[in-house]
């Protein structure tokens, strides 16, 4: 019974001990002796030199801890004197662990925090988190993102830091997340992608850094500004009178006010129920600067329908002409950001992308710091983009030469592509795929 119990071949069970949370197991190697030396490779001069009990740990079982206590043999080489363990080849012996923990241990921590699995398995936490770091530098190594024709830059605040996002905007995919999002962080970034010369457009929000990072390493490439960063000033400066008009009013007013806020965020031609529009008058009427904001957001707006670049310089210019001056401090830093950003804001007339679908990230990364408490960045970085399931994957085919009787032939001269060797020979992984990350969250599976 004991002898399959742990289902290791090359282990004889001697004892067994089991407590409320733990299993014990008295073990011993089944392995031939070693045929040489490894310090030397004399062969076979070698003599036991006694056995010592080393402690390893095993997969859980029966919702316990398995600890393998395992006689190991030493032996003595005559010819250089040194001395050895006999070969484990079930075991990691630089941490005591078994090889098939280090795998469970890699899947779990991207489901658990490191101190949860270490408490399940009876490790230190130190160990769960160096093997953890270990398998997503093995799986970077084998995870080639392909490198997008329109780059996205944005942040998330994640674990009480803004984090810089890189995405594919066109396959709506996140590629990779950086722990901090300065200049230098984001170069070294950019400075090792492949295939950099087929970068064509970046998105991204008016952050200086983003914008010095890509002209010193994709100068080639052009910035467009994202559109939801520009108009979402204008919609601050509206904010901004809502709250000097609380003053104005009573305490229920006030609240009031409060509570219809979103009226006055909303596009007029969005407030499809009639309360909203009547709440929207009342509001306009009874605080004229209030009415006024709402009109030139509305008109700034409006800037982003024009069908050409042109048009929009043209309705920018003429928006900006009817700014009343009792208005111009509320819409300082929209017109601030307009003059400093001017061409890379109006690029986007001419190159119509946006990361608007990593807005989606802000609900995903609040889900993420909640189920996240206790997990490292890099365990979080980790489980975004290298979950298999969450990936957007295409595989492609590509022909590969095959030798027949008259040589090398084309393969148009076949109507067969396996016959000639097609086959799939690579996947171009686009990134995290948004909708997928998303539903993941809503069905709780994440």
């Amino acid at each position: 019974m004991l002898t399959n119990m742990l289902n290791l071949s090359n282990l004889r069970i001697l004892d067994m001990q089991e407590s409320e949370n733990d299993y014990r197991f008295l073990v011993e190697s089944k392995t031939p002796p070693p045929s040489h030396c490894p310090k030397c490779g004399a062969m076979p001069n070698l003599y036991k030199h006694g056995k010592k009990k080393q402690l390893f740990f095993d997969l859980p079982m029966h919702a316990k801890r398995v600890g393998l206590i395992i006689r190991r043999q030493r032996y003595r080489c005559l010819e250089c004197k040194e001395t050895f363990f006999e070969n484990l080849p079930d075991m990691d012996v630089s941490r005591s662990v078994t090889n098939r923990l280090i795998d469970w241990i890699q899947e779990a921590s991207l489901k658990k925090t490191f101190t949860t699995v270490a408490d399940e398995i009876g490790v230190d936490e130190k160990t769960v988190r160096n093997i953890f770091n270990d398998y997503v530098t093995e799986l970077e190594a084998q995870t080639d993102f392909r490198t997008p024709k329109w780059i996205g830059i944005d942040e998330v605040h994640l674990l009480k830091n803004y984090r810089c996002v890189i995405t594919d905007v066109e396959n709506k995919s996140v590629i990779d997340i950086l722990r901090k999002r300065n200049k230098d962080t984001v170069i070294s970034y950019l400075s090792k992608l492949q295939d950099i010369d087929k970068i064509q457009l970046v998105a991204m929000d008016m952050w200086n850094p983003y914008k010095s990072a890509v002209n010193t390493v994709i100068p080639h490439a052009k910035i467009v500004i994202d559109k939801f960063h520009v108009v979402k000033l204008a919609n601050e400066a509206l904010e901004k009178i809502r709250k000097a008009n609380r003053q104005n009013v009573s305490v229920k007013e006030r609240r009031q006010l409060m509570r219809d806020r979103y009226v006055l965020l909303t596009r007029r031609k969005d407030l499809y129920d009639f309360d909203d529009q009547i709440k929207l008058q009342v509001w306009t009427d009874k605080f004229p600067l209030l009415g006024q904001a709402y009109e030139l957001k509305e008109h700034f707006f409006d800037i982003y329908e024009a069908e050409s670049i042109d048009e929009a310089y043209k309705l920018y210019q003429n928006w900006l002409s009817n700014v009343p001056k009792e208005l111009m401090t509320y819409f300082e830093d929209l017109i601030k950001s307009m003059n400093n950003w001017e061409e890379e804001i109006f690029n986007y007339f001419n190159s119509p992308i946006t990361n608007a679908y990593t807005e989606s990230l802000n609900r995903l990364i609040k889900t993420v710091n909640h189920v996240g408490r206790g997990y490292s960045f890099e365990a979080l970085r980790a489980k975004i983009l290298f979950t298999e399931g969450y990936r957007k994957v295409k595989k492609k085919k590509k022909f590969k030469e095959v030798e027949i009787t008259f040589g090398k032939m084309l393969p148009d001269q076949f109507s067969n592509w396996e016959q000639i060797g097609y086959e799939w020979v690579y996947e171009e992984i686009y990134g995290a795929d948004f909708s997928t990350l998303t539903k993941a969250m809503e069905e709780g599976s994440f």
